[in-house]
């Protein structure tokens, strides 16, 4: 019945749409009106990367991504990022691994806000970390590391930041 599952239906999150139709013209049907530009999907990165070179790690296509769920990464030395797709077109990455229970959960855990800080509630003991920052947000002395997204043609790509030169990692 399905041409694909249901999990693999792309989700539409950002649109930009021209405002110049005649009135009563469907906003969505490209053909009634042909000067008018089909709607395009805009995600952006929550947070910049740093100045600093990375090794950019393909996580997955940005279509298969869903609106407030977590998709667990693996990253180069065993590491795991969770990267966060928000409704608003954002896209966040923190460490997998609940700092409080030692779970490689966080990819599992509930977005939401707090006061406008973009959130991400451990789904064992519900502790709430920023997106931002990874801090979190009712115990400052904790927090998740943050890694740098981007998008490059359509793929979803965690950026880990190189050991500096002539440094090793002991």
């Amino acid at each position: 019945m399905f041409d694909r599952q249901p999990w693999e239906t792309p989700v539409h999150l950002t649109t930009h749409e021209t405002t110049d139709r005649p009135e009563g013209t469907p906003s969505g049907d490209p053909t009634a009106y042909p000067s008018m530009a089909p709607p395009r999907r805009v995600v952006r990165p929550g947070v910049l990367p740093p100045a600093r070179l990375h090794d950019w790690v393909a996580a997955c296509p940005v279509d298969r991504l869903v609106a407030g769920r977590g998709v667990a990464v693996l990253l180069s030395g065993g590491a795991q990022a969770a990267v966060f797709l928000l409704a608003s077109g954002m896209l966040y990455a923190v460490g997998n691994i609940d700092p409080y229970s030692g779970a490689a959960v966080m990819s599992r855990g509930l977005t939401g806000d707090r006061g406008g800080e973009p959130t991400i509630a451990s789904p064992l003991l519900k502790q709430v970390f920023s997106l931002r920052d990874g801090r979190a947000l009712d115990d400052e002395s904790v927090a998740l590391p943050v890694y740098a997204v981007r998008v490059v043609d359509g793929e979803l790509r965690v950026g880990v930041a190189r050991a500096a030169e002539g440094v090793s990692a002991a």
